[in-house]
C-alpha cells in the first residue's frame, strides 16, 4: 500500500517529527530557541529550505545521479544543493528583513549543515518516495521542526521569569524540555508511522 502525500505530510509533522524522533537538527534548535521571534524566522527558513531542497534533490537523484550511475556522489551533491539554496535564502532574508538576519546571526548560514535537512533528503531516497511524497515529506518535516522550535522557545521565554535551579540554567533545562516534548509526541505515534 502506497502512502498518500497528505498522510506522509501529517506523519512528518507529528508522528515522525525529524527533530523529536530522530534528533536531527539539534544544534541550531537549542541555540536559536531563546526568543520566539528569532525561532519563528529560523523555522520558516528551515521549512523553505527543507521543502525546496528535498524537491531539488529528488530531481537531481532520479534524473542525474541514477542515469549517470554516480549515486555514490549523492552526499556531496545533496550538500551542494542545500548550500546553494541556503545562500539564496540568506540573501533574501538580508534584503527583506535585516533585523531577522542579524538576530539569527551565524545560525542562518549554518542551516547548510543542519543535519535534519540532509537527513530528509536521504530518508526520501531510502524510503523510495515518489516526487509528491518527497515534497510532502520535506514540507512536513520542516513544519515539524518549526513546531518543535516554537514550542521550546515559548517554554524557554516563560521559564526565564521563574525560579530555575542553577544547575539547570541553559542547556540542561532545554534538553529536559526537549525530552518531555519528544515524549509528548509519542502520544501521536499510533496514528500513522512512515519509518
Amino acid at each position: 500500500m502506497e502512502l498518500s502525500p497528505f498522510i506522509i505530510f501529517l506523519a512528518a509533522i507529528f508522528t515522525s517529527n525529524i527533530l523529536l524522533t530522530n534528533f536531527l537538527g539539534m544544534c541550531s534548535f537549542l541555540s536559536v530557541s531563546k526568543e520566539v521571534e528569532s525561532s519563528l524566522g529560523l523555522g520558516f527558513a528551515v521549512v523553505f529550505v527543507m521543502t525546496l531542497t528535498t524537491a531539488l534533490n529528488y530531481v537531481v537523484y532520479h534524473f542525474i545521479l541514477v542515469p549517470l550511475d554516480i549515486i555514490y556522489l549523492q552526499y556531496i551533491i545533496f550538500i551542494i544543493v542545500i548550500a546553494a539554496f541556503v545562500q539564496l535564502t540568506e540573501m533574501i532574508i538580508e534584503r527583506f528583513s535585516p533585523l531577522l538576519y542579524y538576530s539569527l546571526g551565524i545560525f542562518l548560514p549554518l542551516i547548510t549543515v543542519n543535519c535534519a535537512i540532509l537527513g530528509v533528503s536521504l530518508f526520501m531516497i531510502i524510503r523510495d518516495y515518489a516526487f509528491l511524497q518527497s515534497v510532502a515529506y520535506g514540507a512536513g518535516s520542516g513544519l515539524g521542526w518549526l513546531l518543535a522550535i516554537l514550542a521550546l522557545a515559548g517554554i524557554r521565554q516563560k521559564v526565564k521569569v521563574k525560579f530555575v535551579p542553577a544547575g539547570l540554567v541553559g542547556a540542561g533545562l532545554s534538553l529536559i524540555i526537549t525530552g518531555i516534548m519528544a515524549l509528548a509526541f509519542v502520544g501521536f505515534s499510533g496514528i500513522v508511522v512512515i519509518q
